[in-house]
C-alpha cells in the first residue's frame, strides 16, 4: 500500500516507517522536525517537511503522496505539559488533526490507523483496561486524543472514514538503530538508562506507598516492535474501532529499575520523593481484542527484553542522535 506517516521521524513513528518499508509498502513521512529527528528517517521513504498546524502544507503533502492509508503519529505527549498549557495541545492534536482529516477528503483517502492512548480512559474503575472501560481523561493531553478519536467516529459515519483508534500503555525498547531520544526525557526506562551511562547520579521514584505489591506504580510496557506489528495487522485487516495495547501486566517502578541494574551491571541508586498528582497505582492493559480480531501476538512481553533492547540501542547513541 501507499502510507502516508505523520510523525514518522519520531520514536514510535520511526520504527513504523522501517517496518512499513520492510514489508513492501511505499511510505510518505510528515514531520516537522520538533521532536524527530532527522537520523531516524529511512533514507527509502520519501519526506516530506511540514507541519500539521499549516493547513496548506499537509493538503498539498497529502494531495502529492496520495496515499491509501494514513499512520497519525504526530502529537505532543506530555502530560504535564498539557496541564500547563492546554490550548497548545488542543491547537496541535486536534485542531492539526482536523487540517489531516481534511487533506485526507480531498485526496480520497479514508482509511486512517490513529495512535491513540490510554490516556483517553483517566482513572480507570477496574482492571484491566478493556475498550469498552469508560473514557474519562485527567488531562488535556488525553481529553485531545479522545477528542480526535470523536471526530474520526463522525467521519466514519458521515463521510466514509475507516478510522482505528490504537489505544497505547508504556512503549519502550528499541530496535537495531532506533531508540528512544526525547528533550525533555519522562519516560522511566531511558530516565533509568541514564544513571547507568553515568548522566545522572540517581533516579527518582515518584512515591512507595501506592496499593501495589511494592508501594510503586504498576505501569504496562510493550516493545515498541510489538507495537508496531499492531500498526500494521490493522492496516492490512481492513477493521475499524478500537484495540488496546499491552502485554496485560505489568511491572512496578522497582521492578523496572531493578531490571535495568540486572543488564547495565550498574547499581542505579533510586531516590524515593513525592508522588505525582494524579498518577493511578495500576494500569494495564485487556488487549484480548487486539490478539482475538488482529491476531497480533506479541514477541518481547519480559520487561528485562525490552530493557536489554533500549539498554544495547543507548550503549551505542549514548547521547542519543547527532540532530
Amino acid at each position: 500500500m501507499n502510507v502516508f506517516v505523520t510523525g514518522g521521524a519520531g520514536y514510535i513513528g520511526s520504527v513504523a516507517v522501517k517496518t512499513l518499508l520492510d514489508a513492501g509498502h511505499e511510505v510518505t513521512v510528515f514531520d516537522n522536525l520538533e521532536w524527530g529527528h532527522r537520523a531516524a528517517l529511512d533514507s527509502r521513504a520519501e519526506f516530506v517537511l511540514g507541519d500539521l498546524r499549516n493547513r496548506q502544507e499537509i493538503v498539498d503533502a497529502v494531495g502529492r503522496a496520495q496515499p491509501e492509508a494514513v499512520m497519525h503519529f504526530a502529537a505532543y505527549a506530555l502530560v504535564g505539559e498539557s496541564m500547563q498549557d492546554p490550548l497548545r495541545y488542543f491547537r496541535n492534536n486536534v485542531t492539526g488533526g482536523i487540517y489531516l482529516a481534511e487533506a485526507m477528503k480531498e485526496a480520497s483517502c479514508r482509511r486512517i490507523i490513529f495512535s491513540s492512548t490510554c490516556a483517553t480512559f483517566g482513572q480507570p474503575d477496574r482492571l484491566p483496561i478493556t475498550e469498552d472501560t469508560p473514557q474519562r481523561p485527567a488531562n488535556p493531553y488525553g481529553e485531545s486524543k479522545l477528542m480526535y478519536e470523536r471526530i474520526l467516529l463522525w467521519l466514519q459515519e458521515r463521510e466514509g472514514f475507516e478510522p482505528v483508534f490504537l489505544r497505547y500503555f508504556n512503549a519502550s525498547g528499541a530496535v537495531e538503530r532506533l531508540g528512544e531520544d526525547h528533550t525533555p526525557e519522562t519516560h522511566l526506562i531511558p530516565c533509568v538508562l541514564k544513571v547507568a551511562l553515568g548522566q545522572t547520579e540517581k533516579v527518582q521514584v515518584f512515591g512507595d506507598d501506592f496499593d501495589t505489591p511494592d508501594g510503586t506504580c504498576v505501569r504496562d510496557y510493550i516493545h515498541i516492535e510489538d507495537l508496531i506489528q499492531a500498526h500494521v495487522l490493522a492496516l492490512e485487516s481492513g477493521e475499524t474501532g478500537a484495540f488496546n495495547l499491552g502485554n496485560g501486566d505489568g511491572a512496578s517502578v522497582l521492578e523496572v529499575i531493578e531490571a535495568c541494574r540486572k543488564v547495565t551491571g550498574h547499581p542505579i541508586p533510586a531516590e524515593v520523593v513525592d508522588r505525582r498528582p494524579g498518577d493511578p497505582a495500576r494500569l494495564v492493559a485487556g488487549a484480548d481484542k487486539a490478539r482475538r480480531v488482529l491476531g497480533w501476538k506479541p514477541r518481547f512481553p519480559d520487561i528485562g527484553t525490552i530493557v536489554e533492547h533500549a539498554w544495547a540501542w543507548h550503549q551505542a547513541h549514548p547521547d542519543g542522535y547527532p540532530d
